[in-house]
């Protein structure tokens, strides 16, 4: 009986650290939440939608991204992101000495505000303005286009052209995906 008494303490113990440790697989790996799912899809899905972190607001899909490399980037890492697929994201460090890990996308539903700039661009022979949410105006990245293109173009001239492409913020994005495993159903309401 007494080392019955004794062993609680560390039961309760074992017993929290084993659902902090679940807890924590079942947010970082969304697809544990349906395992069955991630089979059938083979682990990925390039047409996930990648979300405004602020806001929610869908910014692109998967299949939008485009890597464009910067011989100016710090460092570069393949990384598993999108609905597990590899991406290249990219360290960048400004003039200030602020420092971004971004994902090149050849569109998104951003906010660009010309007039670019030809100075300090990361992407040399590029001009850059800033990128922003267009429902919550969160800074979302940058927007880059030929520099021998005139400061102030039209989006449509900018989301046409196969030259221009856009450098978006990691952890100011959210993957779908992930977003959907933070929201669970209570098992009453599952039919």
């Amino acid at each position: 009986m007494r080392l019955e008494r004794s062993l609680r303490p560390l039961m309760r113990h074992l017993q929290r650290f084993a659902l902090r440790y679940v807890s924590f697989v079942l947010l970082v790996y969304p697809a544990a939440l349906r395992p069955g799912e991630a089979c059938e899809r083979g682990g990925t899905s390039a047409d996930t939608l990648i979300l405004c972190r602020a806001c929610g607001h869908e910014l692109a899909h998967g299949t939008d991204i485009h890597f464009v490399p910067s011989r100016l980037a710090l460092s570069s890492r393949n990384d598993t992101l999108v609905g597990g697929r590899r991406v290249n994201v990219q360290l960048l460090e400004n003039p200030h000495g602020h420092r971004f890990e971004v994902i090149t996308f050849r569109r998104a539903d951003v906010t660009p505000h010309w007039p670019a700039d030809k100075h300090f661009s990361w992407f040399p022979g590029f001009s850059w303005t800033v990128a922003t949410c267009p429902r919550c105006n969160t800074h979302l990245g940058w927007a880059f286009q030929p520099s021998d293109w005139p400061n102030t173009i039209t989006k449509k001239a900018f989301e046409d052209s196969e030259l221009t492409f856009l450098a978006l913020i990691t952890h100011r994005l959210l993957n779908e995906d992930f977003a959907s495993s933070l929201l669970m159903t209570p098992k009453s309401f599952v039919s």
